[in-house]
């Protein structure tokens, strides 16, 4: 009997139980789908996330405080001079942003305060921004940010703590609508700020489930006095003279505020910093871990479709028990009889495998949870092969419990 032969017994021995084949194959259909859409979503995931880490520019780093640290520096706004008992604190500082200012590598620092989901209004319209930052107007460079409509405000504007703001495109099109809203006047807290321009629209970065152009920037003083209060800051931004400056920056930027946070007496620093580089890498090795995990998690009902093959090909066994008693008889050598039964499981699962790569493949044209699937061609090919090879070694101990049969026993068989 030709291998041909074989796959047309093992086809007929298939449709003969529709119902019974297709739910089989429906559990590695589930399994090959999910294995592909899963895996998906965290490239995805992971690319939407590098694409947001992207936006803050390659020659930007962000100084933030840590809580681990110690420092002795003098608490937020002062001078960082010996004169009077030194306090532990963890803040940073204006003047440690002026400080940064002297390093050779460094263009420009930005200090910043943020205040979260802010509802502003307008002419009976409110909107929740999620950002509404207080900077200086360095940070718009340093941060990539462009101002599509209107313009920046000035060093002039922060120096007088004026209430004027920069809003993102999302705020704009929520506040205004198709009204320009450069020159007008948005309430936030009770506090009137005035437009003084728009940013270009970044793009959604869903995967971190917050709206990058859902921001709002206004100078420095003005944000402490209405939103944050007048307590260290956030975050610097600083920005590098060019990108191949950056691991120079780096180290001036961390020796500088070591010597103003006094973090060698104390032996731990009270502050991080970091480059867009360092923060990618981070956060790629995090992704590729929450990746696996999530095939991992897919890959398990692989195996409970393959056990299901070899809990329906053992009931087709006991139930064709005289058919394969008969087929002996007549001549049909052990081998004919092993290799229709592995057919007829490999098929199931290489049925089931394509129609679960074609559900996966379709269901990554469809955002999920905020992300848009990235394919992985190489998930593809692994997820069809293993359906390919569950049928394989599934199938093969019923196959061979069939093969082993007497002919004179499975005739006697009712």
């Amino acid at each position: 009997m030709n291998p041909l032969e074989i796959v047309w017994f093992a086809v007929r021995g298939l449709a003969a139980n529709k119902l019974r084949s297709a739910l089989t194959t429906l559990g590695i259909t589930i399994g090959v789908g999910a294995v592909i859409l899963l895996v998906a979503v965290g490239n995805g995931s992971s690319e939407q996330i590098r694409q947001s880490i992207q936006r803050l520019g390659a020659d930007a780093l962000t100084v933030s405080p840590s809580t681990t640290g110690r420092g002795g520096f003098g608490g937020p706004g002062g001078s960082g001079q010996d004169s009077g008992p030194r306090t532990q604190a963890h803040d940073l500082t204006e003047d440690d942003a002026r400080a940064l200012l002297e390093a050779p590598s460094v263009k420009s620092a930005s200090p910043v305060v943020t205040s979260q989901s802010v509802t502003a209004g307008y002419a009976g319209t409110s909107a929740t921004i999620g950002q509404f930052v207080g900077t200086g107007p360095s940070y718009f460079a340093a941060a990539n940010k462009t101002v599509a409509a209107g313009s920046a405000f000035t060093t002039g504007d922060v120096d007088a703590a004026r209430k004027t703001v920069v809003l993102g495109s999302t705020v704009a099109e929520e506040l205004f609508g198709r009204t320009n809203p450069v020159g007008e006047k948005i309430d936030v807290g009770g506090i009137r700020f005035t437009v003084a321009g728009v940013l270009a629209a970044t793009g959604s970065s869903s995967a971190s489930f917050s709206d990058p152009d859902s921001i709002a920037v206004a100078p420095l003083p003005a944000v402490q006095e209405t939103l944050t209060g007048y307590g260290g800051l956030d975050q610097i931004i600083v920005q590098a003279a060019d990108a191949g400056s950056v691991g120079a920056a780096q180290s001036e930027i961390t020796g500088i505020l070591a010597q103003r946070h006094d973090s060698a007496s104390t032996g731990a620093a009270d502050f991080s910093v970091s480059s867009q580089a360092s923060v990618q890498d981070a956060v790629s090795e995090s992704n590729r871990t929450f990746t696996v995990l999530l095939g991992a998690v897919a890959a398990i009902s692989l195996l409970v479709g393959g056990i299901g093959i070899t809990n329906i090909m053992l009931v087709t066994v006991t139930e064709r028990t005289r058919e394969i008693g008969i087929r002996k008889a007549i001549g049909a050598p052990r081998g004919a009889i092993l290799g229709q039964f592995v057919a007829e499981a490999t098929v199931l699962s290489l049925l089931g495998g394509l129609l679960g790569v074609a559900a996966g493949v379709t269901g990554s044209l469809f955002t999920i949870a905020g992300v848009r699937p990235v394919l992985v061609p190489s998930s593809i090919v692994l997820a069809l092969g293993v359906s390919v090879a569950i049928g394989l070694f599934f199938g093969g101990y019923p196959a061979g419990r069939a093969a082993k049969l007497r002919p004179i026993e499975a005739l006697r068989h009712e």
